[in-house]
């Protein structure tokens, strides 16, 4: 086995900042698991001050083999609750990622920032890098935090935001796949639990709200981070085109997401054009290799997923949740 001091770990892309932080194996196959007791003090050392770690060059042997990578950082890997889009799982703890169709892009966030629990570790696992594009784009959500308007976040901080889901109909994910059952009681438990209203329509399917937080302070660090999906989960987000088809076929209070202020007042459509403006503008993105695996603090770092051709599998693991009070949504 190698030396600690071989593992040398430095910026990825030189002159653009520290995230990610690239560990670069010093050996042609060597084994990133059997490295791990060498890698982890790089982890603790750098993955709080950068937000992201890039292994590269390492054999990693396959989806089992990464999922004892990610769990052996020492927290049981989460299952997919409350999740907002489809995904497969892949064995215990480990999902495809997001499976929405090759030309679509998945605009930076935070995941599951639309909740009040949240992984705090998230890994993604480049198993075939796609022919074109693919990419994973990722941001430092405190330099987002910063380059949003003052006048923006103290809107939002203010009022905070209310998710607004409506589930199945054919138009977004089952309610019976988000909640991993088939029983209301056991859906309406969970709500109750994690400060979440449901109520179920006359068509027999769900709406949920919930008021959450538009910024959050890392419980580590102390730095306070944009930790929210309303430019995701607003309806301007949506093409013109799919917008307004969808408001012929359902009322706005049925619309499968949305977004509002915490008092249920509607966000303006220019403010998140603006925040989009800020994502795009702290956007680092760069082409996965075979065997690539990323590790991310999910509050400092956001990411993406960009269009793509050809074959492409990318699978996720996540861990070391965190609750957030509901009197702390901010």
């Amino acid at each position: 086995m190698s030396e600690l001091l071989s593992f040398d770990i430095q910026p990825l892309l030189a002159g653009k900042g520290e995230l990610p932080m690239l560990v670069q194996a010093p050996e042609p196959g060597l084994s990133l698991l059997e490295s791990f007791a060498e890698l982890k003090p790089r982890v603790d050392q750098h993955l709080l001050q950068c937000g992201g770690i890039l292994f590269r060059g390492f054999r990693v042997g396959g989806v089992e083999a990464f999922r004892e990578f990610a769990a052996a950082f020492g927290h049981p890997l989460l299952n997919y609750e409350f999740g907002s889009t489809p995904r497969s799982n892949v064995t215990s703890g480990v999902y495809t990622s997001t499976e929405y169709p090759a030309h679509q892009s998945i605009p930076l966030h935070n995941e599951q920032a639309y909740t009040l629990e949240w992984p705090m570790k998230i890994w993604f696992y480049s198993v075939i890098p796609a022919e074109t594009g693919g990419e994973t784009p990722i941001a430092d959500s405190r330099e987002i935090y910063r380059r949003v308007p003052a006048r923006i976040r103290e809107r939002f901080v203010a009022k905070g935001l209310m998710y607004v889901r409506n589930y199945g109909n054919g138009l977004d994910v089952a309610w019976e796949q988000v909640f991993n059952t088939e029983d209301r009681q056991a859906v309406e438990a969970y709500c109750r639990a994690h400060a979440i209203q449901c109520e179920w329509k006359d068509d027999g399917e769900l709406r949920t709200r919930q008021i959450c937080q538009a910024v959050a302070c890392h419980p580590v660090t102390r730095d306070v981070v944009w930790f929210n999906q309303a430019h995701l989960f607003h309806i301007s987000n949506l093409q013109p085109e799919v917008r307004e088809s969808l408001l012929d076929v359902v009322d706005e209070e049925d619309l499968p997401r949305n977004v509002y202020y915490g008092d249920g007042t509607p966000i303006e459509d220019g403010l998140l054009d603006e925040i989009r403006g800020v994502l795009d503008d702290c956007t680092i993105s760069f082409p996965w290799q075979q065997d690539d695996v990323l590790m991310l603090d999910n509050m400092l770092a956001a990411h993406a997923r960009s269009p793509f051709t050809g074959k492409r599998k990318v699978v996720v693991a996540m861990a070391d949740g965190y609750s957030a009070s509901p009197m702390n949504a901010q």
